[in-house]
Order: C-alpha cells, then sequence, then structure tokens
C-alpha cells in the first residue's frame, strides 16, 4: 500500500511549468439557458469560458451576450478600477516595509475577478468575501480614506482598530466584516441568501472562498445548503493556484477542477479565466442573473494566479520559482484590457500611462493624509474609553466603573 503526496509541478530554482492547463478557444463554450442544470453542466465546470482571443479581440458568444454591457467607457472604467487597485496593493506594501502598519495581503493579479464581479450586483447584494477581494470595494466606489484607514488601524478605520488590517467591513457597500477564519463566509452567504428569499427582498449573495480553503467543512457544508434550499447565491471559487505555501493539488485540485465540485452536490457551474475582465463581466452577469431570476444557486470557479507573496509575512520564493508568475499562460489582465481597448481604438499606451500617472498620484496624496492620521512610526494614540464602544447596546455597570476608574 502507497500513500501519495502531491507535489507541485516545479519547485525554486527550476523552470514553471504549466503544460498541463488546457486553455480552449474563446469561442468554444455557448452561452448556457440561466436554467442550466448541474447534469447538463459538466462542459462548463471542466472546461473555460473565455471572451479575449490571444490577440486581444472580443469573440464567439460570449463576447455577443455581453455586448451591451460592454460599452467603452465601462471597459476604460474597469481598466481604471484595477489601476486603482494595483496601485494601492504597492503602496500599501511598501507602508507595511516601513513599519507603518502590521500587515497587508496583495491581490496583484487577480483584480479582475472582483472588479468585473462588482460590476454585475446592485445595490443592496452582499458580498461574502476573503481578504483578497479588497478590489470589490475599489469598484463599489468605496472611499479611499477609510479603505486605508482601516490599514493603518487610526482614527480613519470604520473598524476602531479591532480587526487585522485588510479585515474590512463595509455595509452600505455591499461587503460583508471579513472573518480570519477561512472558510466561514461561505456559510454566511448562503444563509444570507435564504434570509433574503424568505424576506422577499431581491438582493442576492456572493460568497467567496479560495482553492485551499475548498478542503474546510464550511465549504462543503455551503454547498449541501445551497443544494438543498435553492436560495440566490453566486459561489465563486477563486484559483489562484496557490494557498500560503501549498499548491492547489493539496486540495485537491489536481483530481478535478473546483467548478466540477459543485456538480455533485447538484450545484451547475462555471469555469472562467479569471485574467479575462470581459469573460468575468460576461460569466458575472450570467449567474447573477440566474439567482437573480429564482433559479437557484450557481458556483464559479475563477482561474487566476496569485502573482504576489501570500501576505507581507510570506516569500514565495521559498516554495515556487521567482519567475512563474510571468510565466503563467492566461497573462496579466490589466495588460490583456489594456490591449483590448488598444485594439477597438479606444485606448493607446500614452493615454494608459497617464492615467497610471494621475491614479497613482490619487492614491499617493490620499494616503499621505490618511498617514496623518496615525500610523506604526508616528502613532497617534485613539481614546482608551473606545474599547468599551460598540460592544453593548446599554453599557453594563461594572463596565461604566472600569472606564470611569480609567479616567473616561
Amino acid at each position: 500500500m502507497k500513500l501519495r503526496f502531491p507535489t507541485p509541478h516545479s519547485r525554486p530554482g527550476e523552470a514553471p511549468d504549466f503544460s498541463d492547463l488546457v486553455i480552449p478557444a474563446p469561442d468554444a463554450l455557448p452561452v448556457p439557458p440561466l436554467t442550466l442544470a448541474a447534469a447538463d453542466a459538466w462542459d462548463y465546470a471542466n472546461g473555460l469560458v473565455r471572451v479575449l482571443d490571444d490577440s486581444g479581440s472580443a469573440v464567439g458568444s460570449w463576447a455577443d451576450y455581453l455586448a451591451e454591457d460592454a460599452g467603452d467607457e465601462i471597459l476604460i472604467r474597469g481598466l481604471r478600477d484595477m489601476l486603482t487597485m494595483r496601485a494601492i496593493d504597492r503602496r500599501m506594501q511598501n507602508a507595511q516595509r516601513q513599519g507603518k502598519t502590521s500587515f497587508y495581503m496583495q491581490c496583484t493579479g487577480e483584480e479582475a475577478i472582483a472588479c468585473g464581479f462588482q460590476r454585475m450586483l446592485k445595490k443592496g447584494d452582499m458580498n461574502f468575501p476573503t481578504y483578497r477581494q479588497q478590489a470589490l470595494l475599489i469598484a463599489a466606489d468605496y472611499p479611499l480614506e477609510l479603505l486605508m484607514g482601516q490599514i493603518y488601524s487610526n482614527e480613519l478605520d470604520p473598524m476602531a482598530g479591532r480587526q487585522l488590517p485588510v479585515l474590512h467591513s463595509a455595509r452600505d457597500y455591499g461587503f460583508f466584516s471579513i472573518s480570519g477564519n477561512l472558510g466561514t463566509q461561505y456559510v454566511q452567504a448562503v444563509g444570507w441568501a435564504m434570509a433574503s428569499a424568505l424576506s422577499g427582498e431581491t438582493a442576492i449573495a456572493a460568497g467567496w472562498i479560495g482553492d485551499g480553503a475548498t478542503a474546510s467543512n464550511d465549504f462543503h457544508s455551503a454547498l449541501v445548503s445551497a443544494a438543498v434550499y435553492r436560495p440566490p447565491v453566486v459561489l465563486c471559487i477563486v484559483n489562484n493556484q496557490w494557498a500560503i505555501s501549498s499548491y492547489s493539488g493539496i486540495a485537491g485540485g489536481g483530481e478535478a477542477t473546483f467548478a466540477d465540485r459543485a456538480l455533485g452536490y447538484g450545484i451547475p457551474a462555471l469555469r472562467v479565466d479569471g485574467n479575462d475582465y470581459l469573460a468575468v463581466l460576461a460569466a458575472s452577469k450570467w449567474a447573477t442573473a440566474r439567482a437573480r431570476g429564482g433559479h437557484g444557486p450557481v458556483a464559479i470557479e475563477w482561474l487566476t494566479y496569485r502573482a504576489a507573496a501570500h501576505s507581507t509575512s510570506d516569500d514565495p520564493s521559498a516554495y515556487r520559482p521567482r519567475d512563474e508568475a510571468s510565466a503563467w499562460p492566461l497573462g496579466d489582465p490589466l495588460e490583456r484590457l489594456k490591449t483590448h481597448l488598444n485594439r477597438r481604438g479606444i485606448w493607446s499606451d500614452a493615454r494608459h500611462a497617464q492615467a497610471e500617472a494621475e491614479i497613482l498620484d490619487h492614491v499617493v496624496a490620499v494616503q499621505k493624509e490618511v498617514e496623518t492620521h496615525g500610523t506604526f512610526v508616528d502613532p497617534k494614540p485613539l481614546s482608551p474609553a473606545d474599547i468599551f464602544r460598540g460592544v453593548y447596546k446599554e453599557l453594563p455597570e461594572h463596565l461604566r466603573r472600569q472606564r470611569q476608574e480609567m479616567g473616561f
């Protein structure tokens, strides 16, 4: 008898190897009906929904389906959202390295997924994200002062310093409080969607999880409940190839696609090129329309690559080739959308450089303002009385006495 221990295709010092990744043509899969059943979804869970071809042109039925939602200004806005997210990632990463904040997690290489998906949501819908979907907030026009304030844990932090940096909460922007315990948000998303349906509301939920956390109990519990009660929820699986330091095969990614798992529960699923902004828009449009139309849950595996480290506490060169990100066959989502816009004649390299500079200037200006309210290098402590606020509706007498003893 033997045990098998899955290992990645390449390790540090070796050449990146993605030879087993099959990339079909953009027009390989037609747009299915919103009533798609799990029994008929095998091709969608094991293929790959794509819109952009290698030259940057939008082709196939998914491109036609998206046409009215892919106007020039919409796509330019999407590119600017992604540029903004990438600029923030770099600035916050550097701030952590400078000791101004304690922790940060980048979403470099994955920006198209959250930025595109958010565009297909409506006011009142609710995301249940992980710690790498901050781009949902960018696309929802969340104030950058609040986003950065939470990372610095200063007086601009809506969480009042009570959450680890990057664990945001923004109810009015459809962004449920992030839990540091992976997987919990998947069950919460299903429960919230059930409550929405029971209340006669029209809002839908979106649950988010990474490839590594699909091995958690919560992932399977959520799929069971979604299959049984059929609430209006989109179950997103971001397959970025790596958990903290273990590749997706440790979570079973080598046995079947992550989208394929949903079929076993009776939930239809799509597998989508997550580095193709137009494919993200098209698949998100279809999935949210299905959920909103009362056709039950749907799962989406977003195929992408974590180009940056897992977090500021991680060194990916210890477990994967240094140049693996640049070898990822599906490319950089920003460059692919830029190429498409250039091809349409509504963008150019010069305009792109100008947009990058303008966005960076804005991000830097906001960052400098936020830092005046306190950083780890130049702290401006909050009142100790804040620890008593927002915990109880009415402060118990013993805590009231403790606050008074502290002089507050």
